[in-house]
Formats: C-alpha cells, sequence, structure tokens
C-alpha cells in the first residue's frame, strides 16, 4: 500500500475510534499533502510521488519539533506536549530514522561513492545522501559532519 493510502486508512480507522487528537493530526498531514499537489500542478509538475511525501511528512516534524522547543521554553507545557503527540503520529509513516552509527556508515559510503576529496563536493555528497536516506537522518545535523570529514 502507497504512504498516501496508508495515511487514508489510518484517518479511517482513527474516526471510527473517534481518536479526535489523532483525526485532527492526520487530515493536517493530507491538508498539507494537498497544498503540495497543488503547488506542483502551478509549476506544471507531475503528482508527488513516495519521496514527495516523506519531504513532506518530515518538514512537518521538524516544525513540531521547533515549535516544541519554543512551547518548552516558554513554559507552555500544554502546548509542547501537543506537537509531541503530533510528531508521533506523523513519524508513524516515516521511515525508520537511522542510528547514529548508520548515519557515519551512510556518510562514508556517499563520501567514497561521489570520490570527494574536499569541501566543493559537499554538495555532491549532501545529494547522494538525499538521494539514498530522504526522511531517515536529519540532514541539518550530517552537513557538518560531512563538512568536517572534508575540512
Amino acid at each position: 500500500m502507497s504512504l498516501r493510502g496508508r495515511i487514508d486508512a489510518s484517518l479511517k480507522e482513527a474516526m471510527k475510534a473517534r481518536q479526535m487528537g489523532r483525526v485532527s493530526t492526520l487530515r493536517m498531514i493530507n491538508a498539507a499533502l494537498k497544498d503540495r499537489d497543488i503547488a506542483l500542478r502551478g509549476e506544471g509538475k507531475p503528482e508527488m510521488v513516495e519521496a514527495d511525501v516523506v519531504a513532506v511528512l518530515s518538514r512537518m516534524v521538524k516544525q513540531r519539533q521547533e515549535s516544541m522547543r519554543a512551547y518548552d521554553e516558554g513554559g507552555r507545557a500544554e502546548l509542547a506536549e501537543k506537537e509531541r503527540v503530533e510528531i508521533g503520529v506523523i513519524e508513524e509513516f516515516l521511515p525508520r530514522q537511522l542510528t547514529p552509527e548508520e548515519v557515519e556508515a551512510a556518510v562514508a559510503a556517499a563520501i567514497a561513492a561521489t570520490g570527494a576529496e574536499s569541501l566543493r563536493d559537499m554538495g555532491k555528497v549532501m545529494a547522494e545522501l538525499k538521494a539514498r536516506h530522504t526522511g531517515q537522518m536529519d540532514f541539518g545535523a550530517v552537513g557538518p559532519m560531512v563538512k568536517a570529514r572534508l575540512g
């Protein structure tokens, strides 16, 4: 079943079970996916593929993590908890996150695959990682790691 199909099936299950928090989050996911579909159509591009769906979901998780930190710092524990719950629902549909050791190995493999030797090759390495591991690692944290290896 496609990722979108899994999301729709989960929405139906949550509606039947009257899990309103989960229903709200799943509807928010569908809305974000439809927004991206509309944007792609406006650009004259075809419908989203699985990798695009994963990218949208990853972006949603990152936004919620930032909001959660802001709420925690502002002493708004109830709002931070709501963000944590939404993150949990969204992450159900993302690929398994790589462990730090697996990330190290993936970076080493990408450097070897691209033949990168200096910082000028960092873009090639990051493109290789994104092609192989979209949704499985935090590229904001991986960038400095690649830079350190190439620098």
